[in-house]
């Protein structure tokens, strides 16, 4: 189909991952094509909160926060471990080394990166790591400079947000300084922002829009509703790809395919077979895009795999109308606490969503766990927001769905949520007896400076831990969600795709959620996933120039 294959690169996926590499190829001197199946662009990256987890980049030490590669590899290696090839200490090197080099790069074509000190690392007591955060986040975007792409960047908010103001809307109801933070994001950032006529945006939205707009100023092709069918493999290489486009098979050949389409979250075929059990596509909260075809066009010529049972776990509750719902501050925040269906709590609820799921799992083989129950007293409902509604205000479409249960005692609530009712007395009054020490003698909720990233710093001793106490109570189930799939075709430090003997399969590259995860079986902090989706989707487009 197309004329000069010995430029073409084909980048299969737009989100970050897919963009920065389309990026990368464009400057190396090469002709991207972006092929995207769905009809908007930008995946799980857009409903993302857009951070990008990048070890001593320049915009944390312009801020005076200190950092170091021997740091930041010093807290990889201790947090990740030995996991096998995934993470091998290669991959480690050039995500740590590239990093630093992708925000001069990206800025220098014109991205606009953000830092704000206090995001911590999730592990940030743990050797090497940082309490002050080593993540970036795209500063606010105006789609309008789109054009007629301004209404294609999924997942796009018209909120002008970053990462940590949700951290104080939070708190809205609870602090003078955060009211007023909170009327500033919506009333002059965001509402007024399109009474000047701007559309500004955040997070992922603002992080796909800036990217999109680079595409565009460089005449990079984006085809949305373009799902790939398959790699052409001849010979022990890769060509191109076969592409259906407005109905229609085409062969695109290629020097160089680089697959960037997401993991395999709404595959329930493979995350029955991967996954453990119980699983469902219900509880995962990435781009219904996520459907594993890079994956399997990979498996389908011998790449090997790695991780596959892993995901970027997270709770999550499924709201009045059967989607699922990220949570972060709803467990984190005072005057609640998750439990299993024997009314014992098993889990630091305010810490890293992945760590949260893997406990979950692992507790549900000892205890039916899944689900698990957030108990939360009067004061929770009252102060803070869930999920998207306000402090105060809970429909009546909440209890009758089925979505939130209230009862005026414990037992009460036990017994309509199938919960054994004498431990989850006892457990309450272990708990307030905590939260009045000010110690989680448990599982030390609040210790960690990562823990207090969402609290609430006008309850002491503790602002994580409030006493569960005061009727009327409810609950809330707890699902093991995810924000998509992390394990999938293994790459090496150029990001190529490899055999399982360790060769590379020449012509195919891979970044992102369709790859085995450098981070492990963990997250290290905030925009672990973004951040190497974004790396080693330039180290791709890159190599991608020296094939011969």
């Amino acid at each position: 189909m197309n004329g000069d294959a010995s430029k073409t690169v084909v980048v299969v996926g737009s989100g970050a991952a897919g963009m920065t590499a389309a990026l990368a190829a464009k400057e190396a001197g090469l002709k991207p094509i972006i092929v995207e199946s769905m009809d908007t662009i930008g995946g799980s990256s857009g409903m993302s909160g857009g951070g990008m987890w990048i070890p001593n980049n320049p915009l944390m030490l312009k801020a005076g926060v200190p950092d170091s590669y021997e740091q930041a590899r010093l807290y990889m290696d201790t947090v990740i471990g030995d996991v096998g090839p995934a993470s091998s200490p290669e991959r480690r090197e050039a995500y740590l080394r590239e990093g630093p080099r992708m925000v001069e790069w990206l800025s220098r074509l014109g991205f606009r990166f953000f830092y704000t000190p206090g995001y911590a690392d999730y592990y940030p007591e743990q050797p090497g790591g940082s309490v002050k955060g080593r993540c970036v986040e795209p500063d606010f975007f105006d789609l309008n400079k789109l054009g007629a792409y301004k209404n294609k960047i999924n997942g796009a908010l018209p909120l002008a947000l970053h990462t940590l103001d949700a951290s104080k809307i939070s708190l809205s109801f609870r602090l003078f300084s955060a009211f007023l933070h909170t009327a500033y994001v919506i009333g002059i950032r965001s509402i007024g922002s399109r009474l000047i006529g701007k559309s500004l945006t955040g997070l992922g939205g603002a992080l796909i829009g800036q990217l999109v707009y680079l595409a565009l100023q460089r005449a990079i092709p984006i085809w949305t509703n373009s799902p790939m069918v398959e790699l052409i493999y001849e010979s022990g290489k890769v060509k191109g790809v076969v592409v259906e486009k407005e109905g229609k098979r085409s062969a695109i050949y290629a020097r160089a395919v680089i697959l960037a389409a997401g993991g395999f979250a709404h595959n329930n075929e493979m995350r029955q077979t991967y996954h453990p059990h119980p699983i469902t596509t219900n509880w995962t909260v990435a781009s219904p895009g996520d459907l594993g075809v890079a994956i399997q066009a990979g498996m389908a010529i011998g790449a090997a795999t790695a991780l596959m049972d892993e995901a970027w776990w997270g709770p999550v509750f499924i709201d009045h109308k059967g989607k699922a719902q990220f949570m972060l501050w709803e467990r984190s925040a005072p005057f609640g606490f998750i439990v299993d269906s024997s009314g014992q709590r098993f889990m630091n609820e305010s810490a890293s969503y992945v760590d949260c799921g893997h406990w979950q799992y692992e507790r549900h083989k000892q205890v039916p766990a899944i689900p698990a129950f957030l108990i939360m007293d009067s004061r929770h409902r009252k102060y803070y927001p869930f999920g998207m509604m306000l402090p105060g205000i809970t429909p009546k479409e909440w209890f009758e769905s089925g979505m939130m249960v209230r009862a005026n005692s414990l037992p009460e609530l036990a017994q309509a949520c199938g919960i054994d009712a004498d431990n989850l007395v006892k457990t309450a009054e272990r708990f307030n007896r905590f939260a009045k020490t000010g110690k989680d003698l448990d599982f030390h909720r609040g210790d960690s400076a990562y823990d207090r990233v969402y609290s609430d710093p006008t309850v002491k001793p503790n602002p994580n831990l409030g006493p569960v106490e005061r009727p009327p109570f409810y609950a809330v189930r707890v699902w093991p969600g995810d924000l998509g799939t992390k394990g999938g075709l293994l790459t090496d430090e150029w990001a190529r795709v490899i055999r399982e003997d360790g060769q590379p399969i020449e012509g195919l590259y891979a970044a992102g959620n369709t790859t085995a995860s450098v981070m492990g079986r963990t997250y290290p902090g905030p925009g672990a996933t973004l951040g190497p989706a974004m790396v080693f989707g330039m180290i791709a487009g890159r190599h991608a120039a020296t094939l011969g």
